[in-house]
């Protein structure tokens, strides 16, 4: 965050004044004469992420006037930092606690840029502390998020599963966390059969990461994240098109692993676990091929209706292995189907869970965080439609319908009823850019997980 807040004001800070529209015609009413005209002529209406500069008499910049919404996000704040010329800011009216943290970190999110490989121009633009803003939560959450970009957006020959294993090990380092990774044919060996059927056709070993961290008395959560650091979707090969975003197909685990960050960093009181399973799903001589039948570490045989639907195998083993623990939360995130994305678009991820308490929990947290999510039903009826005629179950289901829930429901298989799952079907990308997300890699449903932990195992 260095650069990015002032403690205090310095010579020269300009101050920003936050109107709604409602309020604009009282605070014009006790401004000078030229200031009034400057807002007039500009047509500046106080609409929510409308933002106007007003000149001083000695030509620099003496005022910013944002208009804000009701229900401000941070991405509204966002777009202020885009707006306005290198300088240092403050707000001049005292926010209320929460806007004021939404304001910082909207700050902060605007100031995020990929550049590993080129450099970009900055103008530097600092923000005075909001008076009662959480600083710390901006913080932590601001670089969490930078690095799920980071991660999804470094392309996958930089960004393979010992690098994703190295960028875990030296998240455990910071927070003197425990780090372990089973690697390559040690997989067999410590029965993880479907990540090793996933990632053995690339001559980039297979791994599952492990961190553990927190007091052993501690309620448990385990956190999944879907590590397949680029799928050319095996032998069932996907198209051009298709395969030119796989890059971010370990944007589940870039996820995770923000996550893990925040909840370390706040040091809540959880007995907290990481799992990530890290592959490159490839092509060669031994890459697994369709109607295969595997035994997964659950001792569920899968026979493999397709072998682009890679992410749930690696992930079941991992959710097995969770499960077995027998954690008070598990929670998985993946980039695991394009029929979520039908379903719901880009900016929304498919939530998932057994458990209508912990649901609405999190949907409450969603709203309250801007971090959108949409439950989707865990429905049963669909499951016969993963049977196979020689194994437990099939890796797809018979049909072209309902993918996202069906992928669902295959994970559900590996996770014991007794337990309260959630399950994130996200895109991990945005698109294209708007105010504090960039075309790019995109953490999203974070923000709620963290708020959602936080308060449940408040103390």
């Amino acid at each position: 965050m260095r650069g990015l807040f002032l403690p205090r004001p310095e010579r020269g800070t300009v101050p920003i004044t936050v109107l709604r529209a409602s309020m604009l015609a009282k605070f014009l009413a006790g401004q000078s004469a030229p200031l009034r005209r400057w807002v007039k002529e500009s047509g500046f209406d106080a609409s929510p992420e409308t933002v106007l500069t007003v000149p001083g008499t000695n030509g620099h910049l003496a005022r910013v006037l944002v208009g804000i919404g009701t229900g401000e996000t941070p991405w509204a704040y966002a777009s202020v930092r885009e707006k306005l010329p290198a300088g240092s800011y403050a707000f001049d009216t005292t926010l209320p606690r929460e806007a004021a943290t939404r304001a910082a970190l909207g700050w902060a999110f605007g100031a995020y840029a990929f550049t590993r490989y080129k450099a970009r121009k900055d103008r530097p633009r600092a923000l005075v502390w909001p008076k009662g803003a959480d600083r710390g939560h901006v913080e932590r959450t601001a670089e969490a998020t930078f690095l799920v970009r980071d991660l999804i957006n470094t392309p996958a020959n930089d960004m393979g599963p010992a690098e994703l294993a190295a960028e875990a090990r030296k998240l455990a380092k910071r927070h003197r966390a425990q780090f372990g990774a089973i690697v390559g044919d040690a997989l067999l060996k410590r029965n993880y059969p479907t990540i090793h059927a996933v990632g053995r056709a690339s001559t980039r070993a297979p791994r599952l990461i492990d961190i553990r961290w927190g007091r052993a008395g501690d309620p448990k959560v385990t956190l999944v994240g879907k590590g397949v650091c680029f799928d050319t979707g095996g032998l069932d090969l996907k198209g051009s098109g298709n395969m030119l975003l796989m890059k971010k197909d370990m944007g589940g685990a870039a996820q995770i692993l923000g996550l893990a960050a925040m909840i370390m960093g706040a040091k809540l009181r959880v007995r907290l676990r990481v799992l990530v399973p890290a592959v490159e799903n490839s092509v060669s001589g031994n890459a697994m091929r369709p109607l295969d039948v595997i035994r997964t570490r659950k001792g569920l045989t899968v026979e493999i209706g397709n072998t682009d639907a890679e992410g749930r195998l690696i992930l079941c083993d991992a959710l097995a292995e969770a499960d077995r623990e027998q954690p008070d939360l598990i929670v998985d995130c993946a980039t695991l189907t394009g029929a979520a994305r039908v379903a719901l678009g880009p900016d929304m991820p498919a939530l998932f869970t057994n458990d209508d308490k912990v649901a609405d929990a999190l949907m409450a947290a969603s709203k309250r965080e801007s971090d959108p999510l949409w439950r989707l039903p865990l429905w049963p009826g669909y499951r016969a439609t993963l049977d196979s005629k020689v194994a437990d179950l099939n890796n797809i289901s018979d049909g072209p319908f309902a993918g996202a829930i069906t992928a669902a429901l295959y994970l559900e298989r590996f996770v014991s009823d007794k337990r309260a799952w959630v399950h994130l079907d996200m895109m991990g990308w945005n698109p294209g850019p708007r105010p504090g997300r960039p075309r790019g890699g995109e953490a999203q449903g974070m923000r709620a997980l963290f708020s959602l932990i936080a308060e449940r195992y408040a103390r």
